[in-house]
């Protein structure tokens, strides 16, 4: 089976054949849409979307890592994740 990524582009082309609006206002409504998505992450708000799920900035602690095919130690510095949780209908869905 062949796994398929879904894209911006495709994201577009959904908006455009099903709303009816241009290719280029549609790409406009994905890019706005995930501009304002990572603005709010930059922010550290959490991005709650009703139905779908929960976008949120977490931070992680410096650590010690190991290449685990040289074994060799290397120290992993402190940063900024953003991680998904998805809400109870959408794990449902999947599960279906």
């Amino acid at each position: 089976m062949v796994k398929k990524n879904l894209t911006r582009k495709n994201l577009s082309d959904k908006i455009y054949k099903t709303l009816g609006f241009s290719k280029n206002f549609s790409s406009v409504i994905i890019d706005n849409f995930f501009e304002s998505l990572v603005e709010e992450l930059i922010k550290e708000n959490k991005v709650k979307i009703s139905s779908f799920g929960t976008f949120k900035v977490i931070n992680k602690k410096e650590r010690i890592g190991r290449n685990p095919k040289t074994k060799v130690e290397a120290k992993i510095a402190s940063r900024k994740v953003a991680t998904f949780k998805p809400s109870s209908f959408i794990k449902k869905k999947i599960n279906i």
